[in-house]
């Protein structure tokens, strides 16, 4: 099961590639100016772990509930949504160019938040830079070149391969969420009702965030809304473990990988996209 996560991110990542310009990407940087980078960084980097710990805290959830939530918080930018923006409507460059600056910003930022986090509940908690990003660069950007690569030099066989690798990824992601909750499901009844409420709110809060961003365009800002409440779950679950070393962070964050995905659904129904892609 341990290989499972790791072969479905590269497929779907490598996917995504196949279906990407880079000129496209970049373009969609040059379209924003550094308040909406700052108002952005704020929304996905601050905001989330500040309300998952205020939550935490309403709720008196446990100090594992409590530091699952929290590493969800701090960690965005899942690789499993940029290739079904497409088919809702929404700018898959546009959250493809967010994934790339969210993944690039996550060596500076989690280790950051995390530190603050930690200093918060008396613990030292420092995540080195350089394991971050030897994550991002392995399981994300590695991928994602691959398929963009192979897209440059044979555009036909790509797009023969991407929907393929597209379900192929889908069906292993499937399969490990399958094998991860018949593992857990002792362990799922025994969490009290207001962890999954708290995950909601999180993924709510994660949406809510990105109206700091002033975006007259709306497609823009219901696109970064939607990526935004897409946070990185795996990542999640390796930094509770291996630095914050909290028991029972696990149930709290397969409840928001369970929730977030309901979340995306129910805005991309309340909030139509429409327009054209531009920041101002």
């Amino acid at each position: 099961m341990q290989y499972l996560l790791p072969t479905a991110v590269f497929l779907l990542m490598a996917s995504v590639g196949l279906s990407l310009r880079l000129t496209e990407v970049f373009a969609r940087w040059r379209l924003a100016n550094w308040l909406t980078w700052l108002s952005l960084a704020t929304a996905t980097f601050i905001i989330p772990p500040a309300l998952a710990l205020l939550l935490a805290n309403l709720f008196h959830l446990s100090m594992g509930e409590t530091a699952g939530l929290f590493m969800v918080g701090v960690a965005p930018g899942a690789p499993l949504l940029t290739r079904n923006l497409a088919r809702k409507g929404f700018d898959m460059h546009l959250a493809a160019s967010y994934q790339l600056w969210a993944a690039l910003m996550i060596p500076v930022m989690i280790p950051i938040m995390v530190a603050l986090g930690g200093k918060l509940y008396g613990r030292d908690i420092w995540i080195p830079p350089a394991v971050l990003l030897k994550q991002i660069a392995l399981k994300q950007l590695l991928p994602l070149a691959i398929g963009m690569v192979i897209a440059w030099f044979a555009p036909k066989a790509s797009e023969r391969a991407q929907p393929v690798l597209n379900v192929l990824g889908n069906i292993l992601f499937t399969a490990l969420v399958v094998a991860v909750l018949f593992k857990m499901g002792p362990a799922l009844k025994d969490v009290t009702p207001l962890v999954p409420v708290a995950a909601l709110l999180l993924g709510v809060g994660s949406i809510a965030a990105t109206s700091l961003a002033r975006f007259s365009d709306a497609l823009v800002r219901q696109t970064f809304a939607i990526c935004n409440v897409n946070r990185h779950v795996g990542l999640a679950l390796l930094l509770s473990g291996q630095y914050a070393h909290a028991q029972n962070a696990l149930p709290t964050i397969v409840c928001y990988a369970l929730l977030a995905p309901l979340v995306m659904v129910v805005y991309a129904k309340l909030a139509p996209t429409q327009g054209n892609v531009a920041t101002r």
